[in-house]
């Protein structure tokens, strides 16, 4: 199987993607989507076949899906773009990915979307069949671009299996975004919780994702078991906490928070770092 993944050199895709080749069955391969071939040389040095094209180009798109049997789309606009930036690269790019590779005969598509798809929290654990009911924290043009990206692909026309992974939020291995997480925190009350996903994790489930038979259609949650507080975030990032946190009431105590039952059920997924307690003492931060 040769498997096409976009994103590559964000902070997902450059760590899933030797993963991805250091664990491929004999004779499958791996295909990157750049933008700039410099930007690639890490992975055609590990064994990883190199396109270059943007993700918006149809005639890149083309190319880089010549002869793929798998997409894996970790392709993604973040927080702080403009918004129509986010719905360009998180919507309107997927869906023309995922035509293209219909167009191409590609076999089975991975869509890589966010736990915050979900929105306002429900009073208990999402499920991937929960709704996505728009409002709570950080509601805006990322999470419901990525609605929009799912929905899309789920709907193509062509026979093509596509199976979603929404992830928590990410960490680990020198990502920034856990220190990042401190421009919001500071704003919070004291309990509120963070659900998260170590990047090795990450990588364990969008693979079991990728070589899962019989999942058409599916979504899942990739999470660890337990979310950190406001508190915890501040501590493992070395910030003092601020008494005023501890006087504010959290207005959705379960936005974000994610059941990971059906993926550990069905795919066998357990996480390797199940807290960012753990993966801070095992020297994973």
């Amino acid at each position: 199987m040769l498997t096409l993944v976009t994103g590559t050199t964000g902070e997902v895709g450059r760590r899933f993607v030797p993963r991805l080749l250091q664990q491929a069955p004999p004779g499958d391969g791996v295909r990157v989507l750049v933008r700039d071939a410099s930007r690639a040389e890490p992975f055609a040095a590990l064994g990883a076949e190199v396109a270059v094209g943007d993700l918006r180009d149809a005639g890149s798109l083309g190319k880089a899906l010549a002869d793929v049997d798998a997409v894996v789309n970790i392709a993604a606009a973040f927080r702080g773009v403009p918004d129509d930036e986010a719905w360009a690269v998180n919507r309107d790019a997927a869906l023309d990915l995922g035509r293209a590779a219909v167009a191409s005969g590609v076999r089975r598509f991975v869509q890589v979307s966010t736990n915050l798809a979900y929105g306002a929290g429900r009073g208990r654990p999402l499920t991937e069949d929960d709704e996505s009911v728009p409002g709570g924290p950080l509601w805006g043009a990322y999470p419901a671009s990525k609605v929009e990206a799912e929905r899309g692909l789920l709907a193509l026309e062509g026979g093509m299996d596509v199976r979603i992974g929404r992830l928590a939020f990410v960490y680990g291995e020198g990502d920034p975004h856990l220190a990042a997480v401190m421009q919001w925190a500071g704003d919070w009350a004291a309990g509120r919780r963070l659900q998260m996903v170590h990047h090795v994790d990450v990588a364990q489930g969008l693979r079991r994702l990728l070589y899962a038979p019989g999942v058409a259609g599916r979504i899942y949650n990739i999470a660890d078991d337990a979310p950190v507080t406001t508190v915890d975030l501040h501590q493992i990032n070395g910030v003092g906490i601020p008494p005023v946190l501890y006087e504010r009431t959290d207005p959705d105590p379960w936005h974000g928070v994610v059941s990971t039952d059906r993926i550990r059920h069905e795919l066998g997924f357990r996480p390797i770092h199940p807290t960012l307690w753990s993966a801070r003492d095992a020297g994973a931060l």
